[in-house]
């Protein structure tokens, strides 16, 4: 992908300005990393003449990932670490025959086996992969291990031992076959590595196999329907319409109810004051004024504390 230089700014009415507080969902391809998706939602503001503001993405994607990558404006920024704790659905193939070292098709092969396994053998093992089970994650990821990401301890030499983690696998079903690949489709929670899926998968048929294709099609409350390519968002930003892309900051948080607020609750929560004596329900609710997000906020025994305020 490429961006003209030279394309021409679009000067925009102030309440137009207002408005860039929200989501872009973009469809990833392969080959950008998610930094470098955010560096191009923030050339695509600068292009259509609109202000700076805060972006950030709520869920990293591999290079050689596609797919699904919610990135959040302005105030949106805020909810970007819950976009991140959200589950997420993922289509993948697994190619058998090779292991390598990044579990896909990247990586230097570290071991190999001739086993195919049949398509009754594989649909016979997926239920043990269904439910709360226990993952290690590849050690070419971005978990930090004493502070530093631990591809870059393995890319610097280092010998890395990366610790197991608790992870749930909501659903995963077989959605084609041949020989020398299966693909798949998983629902699976936060912090949920499809390689290490993958490699476990292939364990459990007594042979060796790698990712050769990774997408994700839903993160969250954000599907790949809602989600455009950075070509067609450049080809809007010339037009100065991102606005007309942009989702409101309150579709991160869909399923978290909305809870109305008169105007000196609002004041109050701005404020970072409690509000007691309140009747909604308990845990996560959006405070609104109106239409106008106020903060999400926290309900327990009839009291609410403020979790993140916007400004407005």
């Amino acid at each position: 992908m490429t961006i003209a230089d030279k394309s021409e700014k679009v000067t925009l009415s102030p309440p137009l300005l207002a408005a860039l507080h929200g989501w872009i969902i973009l469809d990833k391809a392969e080959g950008p990393g998610s930094t470098q998706a955010v560096s191009a939602v923030k050339r695509a503001i600068r292009i259509a003449g609109l202000p700076k503001v805060k972006v950030g993405h709520g869920g990293t994607l591999d290079p050689l990932a596609s797919g699904v990558l919610p990135v959040a404006l302005g105030e949106a920024t805020k909810l970007a670490g819950y976009a991140l704790n959200s589950d997420k659905v993922y289509e993948f193939t697994l190619r058998f025959g090779e292991e390598t070292d990044s579990l896909d098709r990247e990586g230097a092969v570290i071991a190999q086996s001739d086993n195919r396994p049949t398509k009754e053998a594989i649909e016979s093992i997926l239920p043990s992969f269904q439910g709360n089970i226990h993952q290690i994650p590849p050690i070419y990821s971005a978990l930090k291990i004493d502070g530093k990401r631990a591809c870059d301890r393995v890319r610097a030499g280092e010998t890395v031992t990366v610790k197991g983690r608790d992870i749930t696998i909501y659903d995963l079903n077989l959605v084609a076959y041949s020989p020398d690949e299966a693909s798949f489709r998983a629902t699976v929670s936060k912090g949920t590595y499809i390689r290490s899926l993958a490699r476990d998968i292939a364990h459990a048929l007594d042979c060796h196999g790698h990712v050769s294709r990774l997408r994700r099609c839903k993160s969250g409350p954000f599907t790949d329907k809602q989600a455009i390519s950075l070509d067609k968002l450049m080809e809007i930003a010339n037009t100065g319409k991102l606005n007309k892309i942009l989702l409101p900051l309150t579709a991160g948080l869909d399923d978290i109810p909305a809870f109305a607020v008169s105007s000196d609750q609002a004041k109050a929560l701005r404020q970072g004051q409690k509000l007691v004596g309140i009747n909604a329900e308990q845990g996560l609710n959006m405070a609104m004024e109106t239409e106008m997000p106020v903060a999400l906020i926290e309900v327990f025994e009839q009291q609410a504390r403020v979790l993140r305020g916007f400004n407005f």
